[in-house]
């Protein structure tokens, strides 16, 4: 997508990084696929021999090109949290596939790239109690699935109910929104939830799913959060894990609206966010 080139132009042009600040990552191994894919659904997509129904609820044709990328994505959410832990905050310019389970893809989703960066980190000892924050304006029904009985992870997703995936999983904590949830109700539902999640659950790490779908212009989200209220409830996220001191990951998701400039502006809000807060 468009957008995937403009978003770090727009920031090299801004000033707010340089070509130092960003980095590519290699294919994601197959053993760290494991950690939370099924060996038959990674074989399968590896070698490109899913079935007809699979590949259609995945949504793209299935080709190696998007197999390499899907492992590119997931190694640079990966290498999001080495420098995370370093610096506090890091971003995948991409990523946020959430609707990847263990043994499926789903809406151009085939690797979960945050869930297999959170196996990682729990497998190399790296974290203990990581809080996934999923904003995305559709349920983060993989990500649910993947660690429904992982304690060690708590999966909290925001989203319009009434929206795809219209079969819904069950996050530690889910909030469905009635369509056409604006700038207000939001932000207080937001404050009310992720106040006490930090407070209780004291995690070690965080992952935060920005999608961008939630505004109004959005041709897929129904819900009619302002460019404004999106940077907010941006802000109030990074906030958190500030006061907290706690690294956070952030993967792009989704966004939809008509105009690429609306997209483009609002993921990076998110990263303006961040710079100001952390740099």
């Amino acid at each position: 997508m468009l957008k995937y080139e403009l978003i770090p132009g727009q920031l090299l042009y801004e000033g707010l990084i340089t070509e130092e600040n960003i980095f590519s990552s290699a294919a994601v191994a197959e053993d760290i696929i494991l950690l939370t894919h099924e060996k038959e659904y990674w074989e399968n997509l590896r070698d490109l021999t899913l079935g007809p129904r699979e590949v259609r609820r995945i949504g793209f044709p299935l080709t190696a090109q998007l197999v390499e990328r899907e492992r590119r994505i997931a190694q640079g959410t990966i290498d999001g949290c080495m420098y995370a832990r370093e610096y506090g905050v890091a971003f995948n310019v991409a990523g946020g596939t959430h609707h990847a389970g263990s043994n499926w893809g789903e809406g151009f989703c085939l690797l979960n790239d945050q869930a297999v960066a959170a196996n990682y980190l729990l497998s190399n000892r790296l974290a203990s109690s990581v809080l996934i924050i999923d904003l995305d304006v559709h349920q983060g029904n993989g990500t649910a699935q993947i660690f429904e009985n992982v304690p060690e992870v708590f999966t909290l997703s925001i989203h319009a109910e009434k929206n795809f995936p219209f079969r819904k999983e069950r996050s530690d904590l889910d909030i469905g929104l009635d369509l056409g949830t604006g700038d207000e109700a939001y932000l207080q539902i937001l404050t009310s939830t992720l106040e006490p999640l930090f407070s209780r659950l004291k995690p070690d790490f965080v992952f935060y799913l920005s999608g961008v779908d939630v505004l109004a212009t959005d041709k897929l989200g129904h819900l009619a959060l302002s460019r404004e209220g999106c940077r907010e409830r941006d802000r109030r996220v990074f906030e958190l894990c500030k006061k907290y001191e706690i690294p956070v990951q952030v993967s792009m998701g989704g966004g939809y609206s008509k105009r690429i400039t609306d997209i483009v502006e609002a993921h990076c809000n998110t990263f303006r966010v961040a710079h100001s807060l952390y740099f």
